[in-house]
């Protein structure tokens, strides 16, 4: 495939999250790169922050790892340890299995993004830590329950 234009690549938006969490995440977009080259093995998704946004809830994936790297602007981490204000050129690595619950706030008055690289797994169970609510995803389904395994 080689070169993207950046430019081609849709500029997606909304979340799969159930209400009350899918307001939560602010005004946030995404550009799914590794899709718009072809890749099969690892997904890359280019993550664009408005002030007031977040990535995510704080999750952690059992099967997938997960890569960041911020390339614009100023974020904050949140991770089990505490928080971090990350700048461009900061990464952050979380290993599939790790229970260090995460996610980026933009907490600035100006646009921020990062890139995400994932494993693309058929099958994950992501585990948020803050509330009571998990994604078991099989393929392209995600189905939310209560972290028990109970419906919501």
């Amino acid at each position: 495939m080689g070169l993207l234009d950046l430019d081609a690549v849709p500029v997606e938006t909304g979340s799969s999250y159930p209400e009350p969490y899918a307001t939560e995440m602010g005004d946030r977009a995404w550009q799914s790169l590794g899709d718009a080259g072809g890749l099969t093995q690892f997904g890359v998704q280019m993550m664009i922050m408005q002030p007031g946004s977040k990535s995510s809830l704080r999750h952690w994936h059992m099967t997938e790892d997960e890569f960041v790297m911020v390339t614009l602007g100023e974020l904050v981490l949140v991770a089990d340890d505490g928080e971090t204000t990350v700048h461009p050129g900061d990464c952050a690595a979380f290993p599939a299995g790790d229970t260090n619950g995460h996610h980026l706030i933009n907490r600035s008055t100006q646009e921020a993004r990062f890139l995400v690289v994932g494993t693309k797994v058929e099958k994950d169970v992501c585990t948020y830590s803050d509330v009571d609510l998990r994604v078991e995803i099989d393929g392209k389904t995600d189905r939310f329950t209560r972290k028990d395994g109970t419906e919501l």
